[in-house]
């Protein structure tokens, strides 16, 4: 189970932010109990201020890992963050080929990968980041919102990696309803590695045929309440 447990926080905000925040995490988990992970992804919404701040008061309640807990451009500043965490830090979604995996790894700035093969250079570059994570005893959790062939590409990759710890995908689509003639099916929290050719996946092209791509929504933009001011997506 992930989200991100706040809306918008200011590079130094109110500390009632944060007991907010902590308070959504920790209902979660008197909800879900302690045989649930949860996952914390924040965006890179968060200044490493107010991410320490956040982290140490949702400590409590034992996430998997923190995602993103700033911007990944400046890895020393996710590095600052991850040394002063207790919570391991996952971050890669925006991050390009190895050489940028390379410096988080060598900084210390996370624990866990997260290189989407749709971006960071295709299933052979992210098997090579997974690799080199290993010398790091760093895991790898490929990112993935795009959909079920990204999908059964990142299950190609994830049966072949020894470090890795967790699939994302967005339900349904993520699945492949509609979209596979074989879509893939989730049993107690596992996916089977489809066994066909290539990615092992098959596309009802007659299904995708008859539902034409119309126009896509806008994303949305995130502002700050108080001054209207863009955010971020």
């Amino acid at each position: 189970m992930k989200f991100c447990p706040f809306e918008k926080v200011h590079i130094v905000d109110h500390y009632g932010i944060v007991e907010e925040a902590a308070n959504r995490v920790g209902a979660v988990r008197e909800a879900v109990g302690n045989s649930v992970d949860i996952l914390l992804d924040f965006h890179g919404r968060v200044s490493p201020t107010m991410a320490v701040w956040l982290e140490e008061a949702i400590r409590p309640y034992h996430p998997m890992f923190i995602e993103e807990p700033v911007l990944p451009e400046n890895v020393d500043a996710l590095a600052r963050f991850a040394a002063q965490s207790r919570t391991p830090v996952a971050t890669g979604e925006r991050l390009f080929t190895k050489w940028s995996f390379r410096e988080v790894l060598e900084k210390g700035a996370a624990a866990i990968l997260q290189p989407d093969p749709c971006i960071c250079g295709g299933i052979f570059e992210t098997r090579q980041i997974g690799a080199m994570a290993e010398t790091w005893y760093a895991a790898l959790a490929p990112h993935n919102p795009y959909g079920p062939l990204n999908m059964a590409a990142c299950l190609q990759i994830d049966a072949c990696t020894s470090n890795f710890l967790i699939q994302e995908f967005v339900d349904p689509i993520g699945l492949g309803g509609g979209y596979l003639k074989q879509p893939f099916v989730v049993k107690d929290g596992y996916i089977d590695l489809p066994q066909g050719p290539g990615l092992g996946v098959e596309l009802d092209e007659e299904w995708i045929a008859e539902r034409p791509l119309g126009n896509l929504p806008d994303v949305g933009r995130w502002f700050h309440q108080d001054d209207g001011s863009v955010a971020d997506w």
